[in-house]
C-alpha cells in the first residue's frame, strides 16, 4: 500500500474522447492457456462497502488475466472492498491506496497519476461519479485514455434527491473527456444516448458472475414451507419495506413463507424503520436476519427463491445473475436492466415496483406450484451460462480496452 503523495498541479492537456464501435455482450472464447501479460488497467473504485458494483470489480480483476490484462486498483475511500484488497489470499489484483479527505479533495487525482506512472498502466478505469471526476484530472496529467463503467443510473441511484442531482453533475463534467463508456445493459446504455452520449462512446458489457451452482440436498414443494431470501446491501432503493408488506400479505393468505435478510444495513436509522415495520406487521417470526456474508452462492443455495424488490437504479443486479448461476429462480421487479436477465415466467418472476400486491402475487404464484420449480431452477442456471458469465464479462471488457488504445495510436 502506497502512502499518500504530494498534490500536483493539473496540466492543460485535453484528451479526446475516442469512439469505438459499439458491441453488445456475445459468447467469448477464452484462451486455453491464458496469454501473457501485455496490457496494464488501474481501477479507480470507491472501496467503502462490497455489493453489486465491488462485486464486478473483483471479477474482473481476477479473470482479465486470463485475456492478457493485468488489473490493480486504487482505493479513494476505507472500507469493506479496500480491506478485501489488502488479504493475503486476494486474487484480484493490487490494492492501492488513493484516499480522498472528502467527497472533492482533488488531491486524489496526483496520487492516481503517479500510480500510473510507477507501475505503468496503459489505461485507467472509473466506476463511480466520485471516481470519474478523480480519474478524468489524472488522464489528462498522465494522457492514458479512460473509461467509465456506468453500474447504474446516478441521477436516480439513491433515495437522497441532492446526492443524486450533485453525483449526476459530476459525472456529467466528468465524461466531457471520457474516452468510452461501458454499460452493464441495454437500459443504462439508452440512458447515456438520451443524456447526449454519443452512440458510437457506449459499450455494453453485461455484467457476469461465476458458474457457481452448489449442492442442494432440500428442494421446495408446492404449498410448504418456502425460505425466499434478499441478497443486497440494504438501503431505500433496494425494496425492503416492500418484501415485508408483500410478507405479511402471505402470512394472511396463510402461506408458510420466511424472509431470510442477508447483507449489512446502510444505516442504523434505515435497520431502526426496518425493525419498526417488522413489529407493526407482527411478522417477526418470518423474517431472519443473517447480515453480511462473503459467500453469495452459500447463501443462495438454502434460499428456494431470490427476491429483489428494487425501486429503481439498478443497472443489472449481480445479485440476480448469482442466484441465476446457483440455480435458484428469481423474484424481481421490473427495473433498469433486471428484465434483461429475467424473463418473466422463464428465470423467475417480475412484479410492478412498489407495489406489494404484485410482489406477494408472484411469490404466490410459485409456493402455490403454479410455476415448476425445477424448470425455471434450470432455465436460470442454463440463461447464466449462455449469457452472463465471468469469463464473457471479462472478455468484452478486455476488447473495449484493445480497440480503445488501437484507436489511440
Amino acid at each position: 500500500m502506497l502512502s499518500p503523495i504530494q498534490t500536483a498541479s493539473v496540466d492543460s492537456l485535453t484528451l479526446a474522447p475516442i469512439a469505438l464501435t459499439p458491441v453488445t455482450s456475445t459468447p467469448v472464447v477464452v484462451p486455453a492457456v491464458a496469454p501473457a501479460i501485455d496490457l496494464k488497467v488501474l481501477h479507480i473504485v470507491n472501496g467503502e462497502h462490497f455489493s453489486g458494483a465491488e462485486r464486478v470489480q473483483s471479477h474482473l480483476g481476477r479473470c482479465l488475466p486470463k485475456f492478457g490484462v493485468a488489473a490493480d486498483f486504487a482505493c479513494v475511500k476505507p472500507g469493506k472492498f479496500a480491506s478485501m484488497l489488502e488479504d493475503p489470499q486476494n486474487v484480484w489484483g493490487t490494492g492501492h491506496d488513493a484516499a480522498m479527505s472528502h467527497r472533492f479533495d482533488l488531491r486524489a487525482a496526483a496520487k492516481v497519476r503517479d500510480l500510473a506512472k510507477t507501475y505503468g498502466y496503459d489505461v485507467l478505469h472509473a466506476h463511480t461519479p466520485r471516481t470519474a471526476m478523480i480519474t478524468s484530472i489524472a488522464a489528462k496529467m498522465t494522457g492514458l485514455p479512460w473509461i467509465y463503467h456506468v453500474h447504474s443510473p446516478a441521477a436516480r441511484d439513491s433515495s437522497r434527491a441532492v446526492t443524486n442531482h450533485i453525483n449526476a453533475w459530476i459525472e456529467r463534467q466528468a465524461l466531457r473527456t471520457c474516452s468510452h463508456l461501458v454499460t452493464v445493459s441495454e437500459s443504462l446504455r439508452m440512458d447515456c444516448i438520451r443524456q447526449g452520449v454519443s452512440e458510437d462512446r457506449v459499450t455494453i458489457v453485461h455484467n457476469g458472475v461465476p458458474a457457481v451452482r452448489p449442492e442442494r440436498s432440500v428442494y421446495p414443494t408446492p404449498n410448504g414451507r418456502w425460505t425466499i431470501g434478499m441478497v443486497a446491501l440494504m438501503r431505500p432503493r433496494k425494496g425492503l419495506e416492500i418484501a415485508i408488506d408483500a410478507l405479511a400479505l402471505l402470512k394472511k393468505r396463510d402461506h408458510d413463507v420466511v424472509l431470510r435478510v442477508i447483507g449489512p444495513y446502510e444505516t442504523p436509522e434505515y435497520e431502526a424503520g426496518i425493525q419498526s415495520q417488522i413489529n407493526a406487521l407482527e411478522i417477526r417470526d418470518r423474517v431472519e436476519p443473517i447480515g453480511f456474508t462473503s459467500n453469495v452462492p452459500e447463501a443462495l443455495a438454502k434460499l428456494d427463491a431470490m427476491v429483489l424488490p428494487s425501486l429503481y437504479g439498478e443497472g443489472l443486479p449481480m445479485v440476480v445473475l448469482e442466484a441465476m448461476a446457483a440455480a435458484v429462480p428469481v423474484i424481481a421487479t421490473r427495473v433498469e436492466g433486471t428484465p434483461e436477465a429475467v424473463t418473466h415466467g422463464v428465470e423467475g418472476l417480475l412484479a410492478e415496483p412498489r407495489d406489494a400486491g404484485s410482489l406477494a402475487d408472484a411469490i404466490e404464484e410459485l409456493v402455490t406450484g403454479k410455476h415448476e420449480w425445477h424448470r425455471m431452477a434450470e432455465s436460470a442456471f442454463q440463461t447464466h451460462a449462455e449469457k452472463f458469465s465471468d469469463l464473457a464479462m471479462a472478455g468484452g471488457t478486455a476488447d473495449v480496452y484493445r480497440k480503445l488504445l488501437k484507436l489511440a495510436e
